[in-house]
């Protein structure tokens, strides 16, 4: 059994090799410029639309307040939103091969749980490891198939679909044809692969946590919820850094050694009192009012995306998609913390809420 798509597939976001990374970057860089990034607006707006619809059903009932875990909707429109943006008209398609890739995720963590007590559990020849070999080869098959189809279409001149997938495609393509048509120089079919994987965990998780953390923090804090319903009524009248030391580098007083992975610990890096000041664990959503070099005693004080050249690529897709998505549960309701809400944080991947986040919601 292979676990490695799925850990290699995380890695490759922020650890490629340095020849490699740049490569890919270069390639991909294109399909997140922010033009581009607004001709994907009307699928981010129906994937918020049919959230919101979601919860007119079960909110709307006698007009009464309703309380709704909005943990798991806020996950839905995250994979929505990408499989839309992602493939486009194969949404459909797209939706299956991402819910693929969720349970290829959730089961690689629970052998690599369970390999951690049982030493060499991963190949052992039980149920859960060859359904993950099953489900590694489907996405594969339907990755590689979706990637042929739009490859034809633009070999026949058809217009692109302005899709994360066209755009990759067009831009893999440019590279190659700039280069006197060297396949080398571009991506590679598994290549693309790994990248529409890629698409999957960097925009599905981190922005359906950025959204719950959001709206639980607004519930505590009804006066700032109110302020931002404001300003959206008023705009819209009726969206842990790692790194591996390849070669003996000295860190301050630290001599590190090759080989070693170096985590920096970005929670308590934006709450550290001598850089944010006596305040810094308070939630004072004004002291960014004139950006975050005036919050901050130092540029590299607030790393919600990463910095320097691998800074996330994603950034400005996830802040779109953020943005629409509370500007549209703001303009529909108001909430507050359901007395059922157990604050748990719990890290996986990205910093979870255990016991997800119940609401009380009422329509505006």
């Amino acid at each position: 059994m292979n676990t490695r798509s799925i850990t290699s597939a995380i890695e490759t976001s922020n650890i490629h090799e340095g020849e490699k990374w740049a490569k890919h970057r270069k390639i991909i860089n294109p399909a997140f410029h922010q033009e581009k990034l607004k001709l994907m607006i009307p699928a981010l707006y129906e994937s918020c639309s049919e959230m919101i619809n979601k919860w007119e059903k079960v909110v709307s009932v006698d007009e009464r307040p309703c309380e709704l875990d909005v943990w798991p909707y806020l996950q839905s429109l995250s994979c929505d939103a990408i499989s839309r943006t992602s493939f486009g008209s194969n949404y459909k398609e797209g939706k299956r091969i991402f819910d693929l890739i969720k349970e290829q995720t959730d089961l690689t963590f629970h052998v690599i749980v369970r390999a951690i007590i049982i030493p060499g559990y991963r190949f052992l020849p039980i149920q859960s490891n060859r359904r993950l070999n099953a489900i590694d080869n489907e996405i594969k098959a339907s990755l590689k198939a979706l990637i042929n189809k739009r490859e034809k279409a633009m070999s026949a001149g058809e217009d692109t679909k302005n899709d994360l997938l066209d755009l990759l495609l067009e831009s893999n393509l440019s590279e190659i044809q700039a280069h006197g048509n060297t396949k080398s120089v571009g991506m590679s079919s598994d290549d693309v692969v790994d990248e529409c994987k890629i698409f999957y965990f960097a925009g599905q998780e981190t922005t359906s946590v950025l959204l719950t953390w959001t709206m639980i923090l607004l519930a505590q804090y009804p006066d700032w919820q109110e302020r931002a319903r404001e300003e959206v009524v008023q705009v819209i009248p009726q969206y842990l850094l790692n790194r591996d030391v390849h070669e003996e580098v000295k860190l301050g007083n630290l001599l590190l050694p090759a080989g070693v992975k170096v985590s920096v610990p970005t929670i308590l890096l934006h709450q550290d009192p001598e850089l944010w000041g006596d305040d810094a664990s308070e939630f004072k959503p004004e002291r960014f009012a004139e950006g975050v070099s005036k919050a901050t005693k130092s540029q590299f004080s607030f790393l919600p995306f990463g910095w320097g050249p691998r800074i996330c690529i994603g950034q400005n897709f996830a802040l779109i998609e953020a943005k629409m998505a509370l500007a549209m549960v703001l303009r529909h309701y108001s909430f507050e913390l359901s007395p059922s809400y157990i604050h748990a944080p719990n890290t996986v991947i990205t910093l979870q809420p255990q016991h997800g986040a119940p609401m009380i919601l009422r329509k505006l």
